[in-house]
């Protein structure tokens, strides 16, 4: 009787532990992801830093850390080196690391059209307006729009001066134009006294995506269920920034104290005017959605201007696994 009772004593303990530890035991794990950025804090990652500011990644059992890009930052590096999980990539850039043999994979397309403009004087209209101007244009450029300028419109070279990343020669030549996203670059030459006419390449068909979500294959192998509640996640990120920026401008302000609330509410009201976020096949399939034919069309026009090899098999850029059910605007 008594050695009954030690047993049965013995069991409600080892139950009553059981219990504990599974009152201790989270429903589910949290991933932890770190995401680089391709550039200084600023309005176009907004979407990024309100899904942290307001606890939407916690809600998806995500610890996110954010490290901030900058001039002198390889992502694609960071990326091979194991010293992010994400990054915020551009099209060609990836497939052109797909091409030197890196494994690289976008998961995900946060701007459905790429900011990247052509900045004139208001007497320009059109791009066709252009044409024999002095255009200021970054060196690296060269590997992108560059070349589909000049076969779209007639440009050459000879019109090409470099852009070293300020307005002032652009707000010294009446004449010239110049490159520059249209969430930013605005905003210096308007303080310069000038409002520039505006031409977003993508209008005109330009067609990468940019602000992409871009990651290896072996982190699709090993934390697919964490990717695919990152790009949801992120998703929900941007349309609350677009309705309410404040918490992840807060964010945005402490990576980079630089930046201030006019050039922020600056690239908010841009993103909405351009439909950069929300338009394209966004609007109806969902904010970072991506399509088969939109990147058959970035290949092309890459290999066209003779920036990719046409034995590149440009499907290994992209998966298109995590660009379902995402919320629309």
């Amino acid at each position: 009787m008594i050695h009954a009772l030690r047993l049965l004593k013995r069991h409600l303990a080892a139950a009553l532990a059981a219990t504990a530890c599974l009152a201790a035991t989270p429903a589910s794990a949290t991933d932890s992801l770190v995401l680089g950025t391709n550039w200084f804090a600023e309005a176009e990652h907004g979407g990024f830093y309100q899904a942290l500011a307001t606890g939407i990644y916690k809600k998806y059992d995500l610890d996110v850390t954010i490290k901030m890009g900058g001039p002198q930052i390889n992502g694609i590096q960071m990326l091979a080196g194991g010293l992010i999980d994400l990054w915020v990539g551009y099209d060609f850039q990836t497939l052109k690391a797909v091409e030197q043999g890196v494994p690289t994979v976008t998961i995900a397309g946060f701007f459905q059209k790429d900011p990247q403009g052509i900045l004139a004087h208001p007497d320009v209209k059109t791009f066709a307006d252009l044409k024999g101007k002095t255009i200021f244009v970054a060196s690296s450029s060269e590997t992108s729009f560059w070349p589909w300028l000049k076969a779209k419109y007639g440009y050459t070279d000879s019109q090409k001066k470099p852009y070293a990343f300020s307005v002032a020669p652009f707000l010294a030549d009446r004449q010239s134009a110049q490159q520059g996203y249209v969430t930013s670059e605005p905003y210096a030459i308007e303080q310069g006294g000038v409002k520039p006419t505006q031409l977003l390449l993508a209008d005109e068909g330009y067609p990468p995506y940019a602000t992409t979500v871009v990651t290896l294959r072996k982190t699709i192998d090993g934390k697919s269920d964490a990717l695919a509640r990152f790009v949801k996640a992120t998703a929900e990120g941007w349309k609350s920034y677009l309705a309410d920026p404040a918490p992840g401008n807060a964010l945005i302000k402490k990576d980079n104290p630089k930046m201030t609330d006019d050039q922020l509410a600056f690239g908010v009201a841009q993103l909405k005017a351009f439909g950069i976020v929300t338009g394209g096949d966004a609007a109806k399939q969902g904010i970072g959605v991506m399509t088969d034919a939109r990147w058959k069309r970035t290949a092309d026009v890459m290999v066209e201007s003779r920036i990719l090899p046409a034995t590149v098999d440009y499907k290994q850029a992209y998966t298109l696994q995590y660009v379902k059910d995402l919320p629309l605007p």
